[in-house]
């Protein structure tokens, strides 16, 4: 450890991480590498991960509930992509699952098909194929299922 880096009581730790939490909604992951960060032995993380889940600054449900509907709502993207985004956080599926719900199907399928209506407008492709191929990479990166747009290409791009 060299000099200038600060070292902190668990008292301190504790009150720092309880602050990162109220200020958005974390998983267990980012408070163990923000705490990592804070040079705290593994005995202290443990202690304070504990003691955070006991007082609800950290829930992982309501972190992976508010990151679907966030992501979803803000950067339009599809299930597949906040599946994966969960999962590299070290998210259960079960937790997946329940924050998958928090998006409604009707909202979804509206939000697919406005932003394929958006992308087919700024494509400026004239050949069908190519063109279709770059709506669909587009979507598909987003992280919208293959089968819905592929059908919703199908529609729009004749």
């Amino acid at each position: 450890m060299s000099l200038n880096e600060k070292s902190y009581s668990l008292t301190e730790a504790m009150v720092k991480i309880q602050q990162f939490c109220v200020y958005q909604d974390r998983c267990h992951k980012e408070v163990v590498e923000k705490l990592q960060t804070m040079n705290m032995i593994p005995e202290a993380i443990d202690l304070i991960v504990s003691g955070l889940i006991q007082d609800n600054f950290l829930n992982e449900e309501r972190f992976a509930r508010s990151f679907a509907r966030g992501k979803f709502r803000i950067k339009k993207w599809g299930r597949l992509r906040i599946v994966r985004e969960l999962k590299f956080r070290n998210i259960s599926k079960f937790v997946i699952d329940a924050a998958l719900k928090e998006i409604e199907e009707t909202t979804y399928l509206a939000t697919l098909n406005e932003l394929a209506q958006k992308r087919a407008k700024a494509v400026k492709e004239t050949n069908p194929l190519k063109r279709k191929k770059k709506i669909a990479d587009y979507l598909l990166y987003r992280g919208w299922e293959s089968h819905l747009v592929y059908q919703k290409i199908n529609e729009i791009v004749k």
